[in-house]
């Protein structure tokens, strides 16, 4: 099983209203919930890990998990309010407001966190939960706990202005990054975390590669994706053609293909992302992409489901 742990949220997403106001419609999201439903649909044993609300919104998230196949067991449930992210789209690009405070997400603990079962191969952390505290001392805990035994994918889905002590989050994420098997990143996360905004890719992922990653993403919107592995080599992979109704859940959405086909080619451990070669490298950009492109195709975060990929 893959667990992905951190943020379920409420995206409320605008919409035109007859009169011709905008109103915020709730929808399901968060990047960890994103790519966890992605992975279920894509028919990957899947389960989260997050506090969810019993208020109306937790509600709305767990079933939504749920009926995208995702394991549930380790969600933990409390009275705090759901966060709600209140997204602005300019050219379908997408920015946030959250209102987080003393949420059922944000206020995990790490006596809160159940056993994690054995069946639990590989674990995916990232987003806003390790920015917010106390929730990011919690899964920071909890990574370097599991690292030595599961295979650990990071995507820090970095935002700024959400960060509010910046020296203390730059070293919770310098002792995560060491334990980490693959970190994904877009080239604006990867330049404000190596402080390299004028470098090349190869000289950045390069910086995280020697504090011990094996695999390093690199997203580029339009552009496509480019890995580089500790052995060496680089893969790069265009995004796959569409016509994008808004970005929403894409890059999470990549995760999930990338783990799944992983997953499937059975290279989802820590040997087995060591000992990748460029083609299964290739192959899991591609896959990566090719999920993206259906999600961008859509509004929200609405991954596709496996069917619906034999078809694009």
């Amino acid at each position: 099983m893959i667990l992905c742990c951190g943020e379920a949220l409420i995206d409320m997403i605008p919409e035109r209203l007859a009169d011709g106001r905008t109103g915020f419609v709730p929808h399901a999201g968060g990047a960890i919930f994103n790519t966890t439903i992605a992975l279920g649909r894509l028919g990957v044993n899947a389960g989260m890990l997050t506090g969810l609300s019993t208020d109306l919104f937790g509600q709305q998230l767990l079933t939504e998990l749920q009926a995208s196949n995702v394991d549930t067991s380790t969600i933990v449930r409390s009275e705090r309010n759901t966060t709600l992210a209140f997204v602005h789209l300019s050219d379908g690009q997408a920015t946030y407001d959250f209102l987080d405070e003393n949420s059922a997400g944000r206020m995990l603990l790490p006596e809160n966190i159940p056993e994690i079962s054995a069946d639990v191969s590989a674990i995916y952390f990232g987003g806003i939960s390790l920015a917010c505290e106390p929730c990011a001392d919690t899964y920071a805990d909890l990574l370097l706990r599991k690292a030595p035994d599961c295979a650990i994918m990071l995507d820090p889905n970095i935002r700024p202005a959400f960060i509010q002590d910046e020296a203390r989050y730059r070293a919770r994420m310098a002792t995560i990054i060491a334990e980490c098997d693959i970190v994904k990143v877009s080239d604006d996360d990867l330049g404000w975390m190596t402080g390299d905004t004028g470098g090349g890719l190869r000289d950045q992922a390069d910086q995280m590669l020697a504090q011990g990653v094996s695999l390093v993403i690199v997203t580029q919107g339009a552009k496509g994706a480019t890995a580089f592995h500790v052995e060496g080599f680089e893969v790069s992979v265009p995004a796959a053609p569409v016509r994008a109704v808004d970005t929403v859940g894409a890059g999470d959405t990549f995760n999930a293909g990338l783990m799944a086909q992983l997953t499937n080619g059975g290279d989802l451990t820590k040997a087995g992302i060591r000992d990748l070669t460029p083609d299964k490298v290739r192959a899991a950009l591609e896959f990566g992409a090719k999920v993206a492109a259906v999600t961008v195709s859509r509004a929200g975060a609405n991954p596709p489901w496996a069917a619906e990929l034999s078809d694009t």
